[in-house]
């Protein structure tokens, strides 16, 4: 049985996302949690919530046992692009593209 959750339209870019997400992939999630709160990235913490709502989502909506799971998949996809202009020399104009995410967490037991 699987269990997902989805964060949209996070704020930031889907490479530095990818970065944090490719630690968790496959680990127990005891683990996961674990190395999203001693990581660096700014964007572990989204990550974590996001790891906390799937985890949630399996115990209350399908009754597996927190023990048993682990990251099954965790995917980044690219959300909505806004674009800005900055003024720059002579006249001119600079486009600055705000990129956002769309992170989906699964999360499936071990037992059969």
């Amino acid at each position: 049985m699987e269990a997902v959750a989805r964060l949209r339209n996070l704020p930031v870019s889907p490479t530095k996302v990818r970065l944090v997400v490719d630690l968790i992939r496959g680990l127990r999630v005891e683990n996961a949690l674990r190395t999203l709160e001693f990581s660096k990235k700014r964007v572990a913490n989204s990550v974590r919530e996001t790891l906390k709502s799937a985890i949630a989502n399996a115990e209350n909506n399908f009754g597996l046992d927190v023990d048993t799971l682990v990251v099954y998949q965790a995917s980044v996809d690219q959300g909505l692009v806004m674009k800005r202009f900055r003024p720059r020399a002579r006249g001119r104009a600079g486009r600055v593209t705000k990129r956002t995410s769309h992170l989906t967490i699964t999360v499936r037991s071990t037992e059969p």
